[in-house]
């Protein structure tokens, strides 16, 4: 089959996207490869349908518009869609991604290159041509350029016209088509075979299965789901599909495994969605007014979320009492402290699920208990470093929730700051340039120690700068007296002193501890402490609002983070997949903390297609050996990093 009989087909409706597939995902570079790959004349692999009957058949982009038996597309999803789009000039109805990808395609009559439009380089040169323009015009389109670029030279141009001919006859280039048929085939059948076919791009998740089988009898389930990530989205929460739909497994079935929900109907999930999102609505609003955690990055734990919904539906849908709230606030923070779902989450997840369904609050204690023994909180366990620990959203909670008042006037950094106020900042007590200069050795954890961060606004961030603590911090004592404490920072002088960095370091994990340890205990035993600044007291199902949050500003950033964020940025542009920064690399099976990595691809630096990349610069105790193991693939400097991309490039 032609290139352009598959168009037609798209065009038809004939060929669609079975409802499990995910977006386009493809970057520039392979849409170049792809092209240049046709140009020449190179293999660039078939295509793969799964023949079913129309009515049955859900697909992406809306209903299927033909009778009879339609073709789902299960292999070539990337190329199909690329063809289509750069031949086109358009998206396939099907389409979600990033248009732009292909969106701007040239080729050079001269060099016989691929490249997409930059400005400067190809406007007003006739070397260059618009491959969707060829397409859709024909040769005709281009004779002009041809001639302007043989200046009457009948062999050049006949070389220019006939790159051209060669670069239009793709749409006439014979492709392979191979169609999956037989009543046998049926969705969980299909999806093994797209899984094996796409060994070495996408795979479906159980999530996808589930969503799958679903979509079969609600053909907008998808959108639907969609539709809720993106307004927690938009309020600073990053939920994933397959999260939300184990949200909607343990809401109806009580369960974590997505078997559970084989048997469900289609209308009680469509009821359980708009359950779940005002459960999870309800616990956001809560996390944020009682405990200050009031964005993605401080939201300590996703998973336990759910059990939280779940906790809630037993109850009839009711909010639990104030007692309740607190002692399940409790056991929330103390989850994502511990790191409860930081391995093996399905397991997890189905125990806590029972436990809340045989006990409420109490069986999730216990399991908690179970795990970790004794849940008291140690000045050790402030010992981490970076944004991605897992106690710096302790810190944030800590000052948002007791009464911490900003070092420059003073004003309470509670839950309920409006305005210009509402963005907190993070600012390192003893500067970071400072401590790296200091010539005592002191190393980047170290230096970005937990114990080093504390919450200020803006301005006064500003003002400090990169002053010393014995130069500011008198000042912020004498004009505003009990300022430091409220902020745990020890008031003894002699601790403020560079060659002091670490003792300084071990007084306020102590500090820091103990605060943490007795606000906790008091919610876990609904004792609640007498003085919570201003933290709301009701109970809120309504949609959270966007988030302030806390953020480092670049003025803040060391020349390490600064090269660290031009990679990513330029990752980004080649069509990398943004990262997680500052973020906890865990062994899935133990749960045990592997790295805080710069940055971590935990999908593969495509969305689901190769495998997770570290970024780490620290080597300091790194298990290079627990990465291999796990099939990770480790880089260990910015350099190298950037130089594996530049070779996926050339491929």
């Amino acid at each position: 089959m032609k290139v352009s009989q598959i168009l037609d087909l798209i065009d038809s409706g004939d060929i669609a996207l079975p409802e499990f597939q995910r977006g386009y995902v493809w970057n520039r570079d392979q849409v170049r490869s792809l092209f240049a790959s046709l140009y020449r004349g190179y293999p660039v692999g078939g295509f793969m349908t799964w023949n079913t009957r129309a009515e049955s058949a859900t697909a992406r982009g809306g209903p299927v518009r033909v009778d009879g038996t339609v073709k789902l597309l299960l292999d070539g999803q990337q190329r199909a869609t690329t063809l289509y789009g750069v031949i086109r000039g358009q998206p396939p109805e099907f389409f979600e991604g990033n248009k732009d990808t292909f969106t701007g395609l040239y080729f050079n009559l001269d060099d016989e290159v691929f490249e997409f439009f930059a400005k400067t380089k190809m406007q007003g040169n006739p070397a260059w041509v618009d491959v969707s323009r060829l397409m859709s015009t024909g040769l005709g389109g281009v004779m002009a350029n041809c001639q302007r670029l043989s200046a009457g030279d009948n062999g050049r141009f006949n070389t220019y016209v006939s790159r051209a001919n060669q670069l239009e006859q793709i749409k006439n280039r014979d492709v392979h088509l191979e169609e999956v048929t037989g009543a046998d085939k049926t969705i969980d059948v299909v999806v093994d075979i797209f899984n094996r076919v796409n060994s070495g791009g996408t795979k479906l998740s159980k999530g996808d299965l589930a969503l799958a089988k679903i979509g079969a009898s609600w053909p907008g389930a998808r959108q639907a789901m969609n539709v809720e990530l993106d307004r927690w989205e938009r309020a600073g929460y990053d939920f994933s599909l397959d999260w939300l739909l184990r949200g909607i497994n343990a809401v109806v079935t009580g369960e974590a495994l997505f078997t559970a929900l084989a048997d469900v109907p289609v209308t009680r999930i469509e009821t359980a969605l708009g359950q779940v999102t005002r459960y999870v609505d309800g616990w956001l609003n809560r996390a944020s007014s009682r405990l200050g955690l009031d964005h993605d990055r401080v939201l300590v734990s996703r998973f336990a979320l759910l059990v939280l919904a779940r906790f809630v539906h037993l109850n009839d849908g009711r909010p639990p009492t104030a007692a309740e709230q607190d002692r399940l606030l409790a056991w929330f923070v103390y989850a994502g402290l511990w790191g409860r779902y930081a391995g093996s989450t399905e397991t997890v997840l189905a125990q806590d699920l029972k436990a809340v369904d045989r006990a409420g609050v109490d069986g999730l204690m216990e399991n908690l208990r179970g795990m970790r023994g004794d849940l008291s909180v140690r000045p050790e366990d402030f010992a981490g470093n970076s944004l991605g620990a897992r106690f710096y959203p302790a810190l944030y909670l800590l000052t948002r929730t007791h009464g911490s008042r900003d070092l420059g006037d003073g004003s309470a950094l509670n839950a309920h700051m409006l305005g210009r106020l509402n963005t907190l900042q993070v600012h390192h007590i003893f500067p970071k340039a400072r401590l790296y200069a200091a010539g005592r050795g002191f190393s980047r954890g170290e230096v970005n120690a937990l114990a080093n961060f504390c919450f200020l606004t803006q301005d006064t961030n500003l003002r400090i700068s990169d002053r010393l603590p014995r130069d500011y911090l008198p000042e912020v004592a004498e004009r505003l007296p009990g300022a430091l404490e409220s902020q745990w920072i020890p008031t003894d002088p002699a601790l403020w002193e560079l060659d002091r960095y670490r003792d300084f370091l071990a007084e306020r994990r102590v500090m820091l501890a103990h605060s943490l340890d007795a606000f906790l205990r008091g919610l876990a035993s609904a004792d609640h402490p007498a003085d919570l600044g201003s933290v709301g007291s009701t109970w809120d199902t309504s949609a959270p609002s966007t988030a302030g949050g806390a953020r480092i500003v670049e003025s803040d950033l060391d020349a390490r983070t600064q090269e660290i964020d031009a990679l990513v940025d330029w990752m980004v542009e080649q069509g990398c997949a943004p990262p997680e920064q500052d973020s906890e690399v865990v062994d899935p099976d133990s749960g045990a903390v592997l790295c805080v990595a710069e940055a971590f691809w935990r999908n593969g630096l495509q969305e689901g297609i190769g495998q997770p990349v570290v970024l780490e610069l620290d080597l300091d105790g790194l298990d290079m050996a627990a990465f291999e193991g796990l099939g990770y693939q480790l880089f260990t400097s910015c350099a190298g990093l950037r130089e594996f991309v530049e070779r996926r490039r050339q491929v």
